[in-house]
């Protein structure tokens, strides 16, 4: 509240107070006229005679004492991630438990965030909503089917002619484990070349490979995959949504990967693929997913291993 409307509700009160006086001479009746309880009156009235119209302004209805409040630290922490990473609530409470030892309600990350005007996410960065939903599916043995994308790369940092990177992207349908691998080019060659890097990646075998319908994954890579005795399935045209896992992790990449490589010089596939490489890691290791209860993808992974109906 303004300074100019602490005063207008101030200087109301102290008409309250001179209409007891002037006009109607009685208490109880203003308190009937303007609505208020006598307790009300006589607190204005203690508080006006002690310190005149400012006693009359609007005080704060803080506590003076809060042992439980989010201590300083904890609230650095929270705005910190959700600055650099552009992570909710939720994902926050999760960092903060698995990191920090910090237990933290998803409610109490947003008071946080609302207090200081971050809980809305920038507009680049917000979810759009969709009038048709569509229900969340996974497959419950690990390898039964791999999700396989391609991610364009803008250039990092270059100069002159730039080189042209696409990311290859392989998520396990169960456990949301990830390979990926950075390639100059994109075309059937390059895929099979990527699909026979992943089961080296991976600590099982692999079943049945979904693809959309782009030129990389045509017939030269259906028939290979087939002489390697795994499956292979394209989605239907122009469902995107259907190969859903796979570009929720790319949006991931470029939120959490991508935007902190802004600057970086990377001219060199080696060494893109080596920041690609730790980047994995982190992922199948070290970071929760919202969509696995906040497990990592290799901590689901050994999960399913000890009770495969879980």
């Amino acid at each position: 509240m303004t300074e100019r409307e602490l005063a207008r509700r101030a200087r109301h009160r102290l008409a309250v107070l001179r209409h007891a006086e002037e006009v109607s001479g009685n208490v109880a009746a203003t308190c009937r006229y303007y609505g208020i309880s006598r307790q009300c009156f006589y607190t204005w009235r203690r508080r006006y005679e002690a310190e005149g119209l400012d006693g009359l302004k609007d005080r704060s209805s803080a506590p003076h004492h809060t042992p439980h409040a989010t201590t300083a630290d904890v609230v650095e922490k929270i705005l910190w991630l959700r600055r650099q990473y552009h992570f909710g609530p939720a994902k926050i409470a999760m960092y903060l438990h698995r990191y920090h030892d910090v237990a933290i309600s998803t409610s109490g990350v947003w008071r946080i965030l609302k207090k200081v005007g971050l809980n809305r996410l920038p507009a680049s960065q917000r979810y759009k909503r969709r009038s048709i939903r569509w229900k969340r599916y996974e497959k419950q043995r690990p390898g039964h089917q791999l999700q396989v994308d391609v991610k364009f790369i803008e250039p990092l940092g270059q100069s002159g002619r730039k080189k042209r990177y696409y990311q290859y992207t392989a998520i396990d349908d169960c456990t949301r484990l990830r390979v990926l691998r950075a390639y100059p080019r994109n075309d059937q060659k390059t895929a099979i070349q990527f699909i026979d890097y992943v089961p080296s990646k991976l600590p099982f075998a692999v079943e049945q490979v979904q693809t959309d319908n782009g030129q990389e994954f045509g017939q030269a890579f259906h028939w290979h995959l087939l002489d390697k005795g795994i499956g292979h399935v394209r989605i239907k045209p122009r469902t995107p949504r259907l190969n859903g896992k796979v570009e929720r992790s790319h949006r991931i990449d470029s939120e959490e990967f991508y935007r902190l490589l802004e600057g970086q010089v990377i001219d060199d596939v080696n060494l893109f693929n080596s920041k690609l490489q730790e980047w994995e890691d982190y992922y199948n290791y070290h970071r929760p997913h919202g969509a696995l209860a906040g497990q990592t993808p290799y901590e689901r992974l050994r999960q399913k291993a000890q009770d495969p109906l879980s």
